[in-house]
């Protein structure tokens, strides 16, 4: 019913899943991460079960084929359950049981674990596995994970149509204003076209919640502190100080993540902008 990619990141600090179906709201069935730990996607008649208890089994140290080994070898309905785990270190590892529907598999490596069921074929399980492995190891794993989710939906995905997506990635500390460790938790619950919609909130959010390049900044002075603040001011928010003033407009465009003081982020000068 499903494909879906857990990977980890390059450099071992970020952890997440990439799902597609031909269900509602898969988002809320398949995917778990922990920062620091690893992700589970449970699919094909899913045991939902299987997401705390990979996890603490992840916790734990034991590996990601001995978490696969361990949900399957305690589950009676193992013959038409699907798995991926991804862990802290080492590689991924997948699950097809005898009974999932056809087409249905995985691959796994070094980080990664791809599978899928009621698929076109195996080429939606290689498609995501060429893009995860041709992708810039560098880039931001929500990125990455999309790319890979997006080469199987354009290799036919699921069979029977298309109807649900999500993306979760976690990372410690890496979340909303450095108190939560989710950094990206998207779904699309019901849409003719769920991963360009996924690509699109994705691209949303990286406005919003993404953290502006140091390499950008622009500083606050001269003729572009005065054009901000008479921006701000025909927008009611003046301040004590333009910063005083940035951030509280920021705070009202929802752009809170994006204020250096200082200094201000190209994107955020565009919106200030209107453009």
């Amino acid at each position: 019913m499903t494909f879906s990619i857990v990977a980890r990141s390059a450099d071992g600090h970020s952890h997440g899943i990439a799902v597609a179906s031909k269900f509602l709201a898969v988002g809320a069935a398949v995917p778990a991460a922990e920062a620091q730990v690893g992700a589970v996607a449970t699919q094909s008649y899913a045991n939902l079960a299987y997401r705390p208890q990979g996890l603490a089994l992840l916790r734990t140290g034991v590996d990601a084929a001995g978490v696969v080994a361990g949900l399957t070898a305690a589950d009676v309905g193992r013959s038409q359950r699907q798995v991926g785990v991804v862990g802290a270190t080492g590689d991924g590892a997948t699950f097809t049981g005898a009974d999932c529907h056809d087409w249905a598999g995985g691959v796994a490596g070094d980080g990664f674990a791809i599978q899928g069921n009621i698929l076109v074929g195996p080429e939606v399980v290689d498609r995501m596995r060429e893009a995860w492995l041709a992708a810039d190891p560098s880039a931001p794993l929500a990125r990455r994970l999309l790319a890979a989710l997006r080469a199987g939906d354009e290799a036919g995905g699921d069979k029977r149509g298309r109807q649900s997506a999500a993306l979760l990635v976690v990372a410690r500390g890496e979340g909303y204003g450095g108190t939560s460790d989710v950094v990206v938790d998207l779904r699309v619950d019901d849409h003719a076209e769920p991963v360009p919609e996924m690509t699109r909130l994705l691209d949303m959010h990286e406005l919003l919640f993404g953290k502006p390049d140091p390499a950008t900044l622009m500083p606050l002075d001269g003729p572009l502190a005065a054009e901000v603040r008479g921006r701000l001011v025909a927008a009611g928010h003046e301040g004590a100080t333009l910063d005083d003033a940035l951030a509280s407009w920021a705070g009202v465009e929802n752009l809170e993540e994006r204020i250096v003081p200082g200094k201000i982020d190209p994107l955020v000068l565009a919106h200030l902008r209107g453009v």
